[in-house]
């Protein structure tokens, strides 16, 4: 038998915009709990919800964003973050997400590529100073015309005021002209070839991806679902907040970024059901010393991706009575979760599998040389087909077509496995992406940065095993004639403020030449082995 799967066909799909189908959640459940952040204490029930939404979205065609426009957000999660998202799909412009770890050689390539018209961001977080960025890049965001602070009275409440002009019947009318498939948002996947590639996705995309992971952990209203990882990213912002808007459950946000005890106690004071994290987040949890004073009886559910989940990490949270946790696997591209493991799976399926294929998708393993599918218990590429597949990467067919095949199979670059039942274990990478607690890096985008040194005559970037993070970077660089060798702490100081910290490399060697194939090809894999045994790291 072949490595090839196809879902379910139910339930069906949801054939309408985000704008409609929250309306439908507001009309069913108006008076019940919609959304929480427990930084503020701010509380909001649906039709709360609905109404602020309404009053953003008609602020944002007071102030002349027409559909189609680009509006980026920037910043840490905040009930803002959320307003932004559901406002900006109400009147379909497209959201375009921006890494809050960016720094202003990322948001600059960004805020250009996508041709974003309006802004909304932090004016600060921990180390990012997003107002100062902002002004720093002021002259190279050619198509930027105004930044609307989120966290600032008169800024935010600017944009509110330009929507009073602007009646219901209007803001009906742009949301009727919108279409499922129209484009919605933008989210930048690290590039293989230096820069971001901005993966663009549609309601009907998102919309359902959100709806259908959300029914695989049997949501209803009454679910409330603890959410600590990023809206940036789809698990965030579609795992999370759609599949909530999509359920008339509760979105609840435990802390701007995550925190270990203030998302356990977000998840105790206000009993969530449902737990999300990559597999760090649920190691720094239940490595609290206090972990037994939390009252997680309430969690029955969660997701957990990102990463593979170490085997002692689901035993602890089946102890802890949270039987039901789910695992996903996907990517930005395909909006994101492609497959998924069920409530009621063994331990082994959820520790050694990401699941199988979820509704009204197929997925494949294919040899990645030939393109034929390989028979199950082989290794090969994993590919996924549906209506998950991008809208494409935004102005960049020549991209998109090497990542969408003309029959519309999306090849992920990952390397799978298919077993007799379906169930699929990623077991690689085609390419040396490094994931690093949970976030995509690929090596190309920092050694394109690096080359900018004016000492650096050559540089490769490795993944080297971290017990914390997964993976850490490691810099193989080769210094000009004459040049003095730089150290990590010199490489930190050079990208700082210009990459985002977690693609600044941990480690640094200096060496004379890099191992390299008969053909001239340099060899990573080496490479990689050299680094982790030179700097003891198993």
């Amino acid at each position: 038998m072949g490595s090839y799967a196809q879902g379910e066909t139910t339930p069906a799909l949801l054939e309408e915009t985000i704008g409609a189908n929250l309306e439908r959640t507001v009309a069913a459940y108006a008076d019940r709990e919609a959304l929480v952040e427990c930084s503020s204490g701010r509380r909001w029930t649906w039709a709360e919800l609905d109404r602020e939404v309404d009053r953003l979205a008609r602020g944002l065609v007071g102030a002349g964003i027409a559909k189609g426009d680009r509006v980026g957000i920037w910043g840490p999660n905040s009930a803002e973050w959320t307003l932004v998202q559901l406002a900006t799909a109400k009147v379909g412009a497209i959201l375009v997400n921006v890494n809050p770890s960016y720094r202003t050689h990322e948001f600059s390539y960004v805020a250009n590529q996508s041709g974003m018209r309006l802004l909304v961001a932090a004016t600060s977080f921990r180390t990012s100073d997003y107002r100062g960025m902002v002004e720093q890049t002021a002259g190279d965001t050619t198509a930027l015309e105004r930044v609307v602070h989120l966290d600032e009275e008169a800024s935010w409440g600017g944009l509110l005021a330009d929507g009073e002009g602007v009646g219901d019947d209007d803001l009906r009318t742009r949301s009727a002209s919108l279409e499922p498939t129209d484009p919605i948002n933008i989210q930048y996947t690290s590039g293989t070839t230096g820069f971001p590639k901005g993966a663009t996705l549609s309601h009907r995309n998102i919309l359902n991806n959100g709806y259908l992971v959300g029914e695989v952990c049997r949501y209803t209203a009454e679910d409330r679902v603890c959410i600590p990882v990023p809206f940036y990213h789809c698990f965030g912002m579609v795992m999370g907040n759609l599949a909530c808007t999509s359920h008339g459950a509760t979105m609840v946000i435990p802390a701007p970024g995550f925190d270990p005890a203030l998302t356990l106690k977000a998840t105790a004071e206000e009993r969530c059901t449902s737990l999300y994290g990559v597999p760090t987040m649920f190691i720094a949890e239940w490595a609290l010393p206090d972990l037994a004073s939390y009252d997680l009886s309430s969690v029955r559910t969660g997701i957990m991706a990102g990463s593979p989940c170490p085997e002692e990490m689901m035993k602890k949270l089946i102890d802890a009575g949270i039987d039901e946790m789910t695992i996903c696997y996907g990517m930005t591209e395909t909006s994101p979760v492609s497959t998924q493991t069920h409530t009621d799976d063994s331990l082994e399926r959820k520790v050694g599998t990401v699941g199988r294929v979820t509704p009204h998708l197929e997925v494949k393993v294919v040899d990645p040389v030939t393109g034929d599918t390989v028979p199950r218990g082989e290794a090969g590429e994993f590919c996924t087909r549906g209506y998950s597949v991008m809208v494409g990467y935004w102005e960049d067919p020549e991209k998109t077509a090497e990542a969408v095949d003309p029959d519309g199979w999306m090849h992920t670059g990952d390397l799978g496995v298919m077993d007799d039942d379906g169930y699929v274990r990623i077991t690689g990478r085609i390419k040396d992406m490094v994931i690093r607690g949970g976030e995509n890096i690929y090596p190309r985008e920092i050694e394109e940065f690096l080359y900018t040194h004016p000492d650096i005559e050559d540089v490769q970037v490795v993944g080297v095993p971290d017990a914390k993070y997964g993976e850490e970077l490691c810099a193989w660089l080769r210094m000009r004639a004459g040049t003095t060798p730089l150290d990590a702490e010199a490489v930190r100081e050079f990208a700082s403020g210009r990459l985002a910290h977690y693609k600044i490399p941990r480690y640094v060697m200096v060496v004379e030449e890099f191992p390299m194939t008969v053909t001239g090809k340099v060899r990573k894999v080496e490479m990689r082995e050299v680094s982790a045994q030179e700097l003891g790291l198993g």
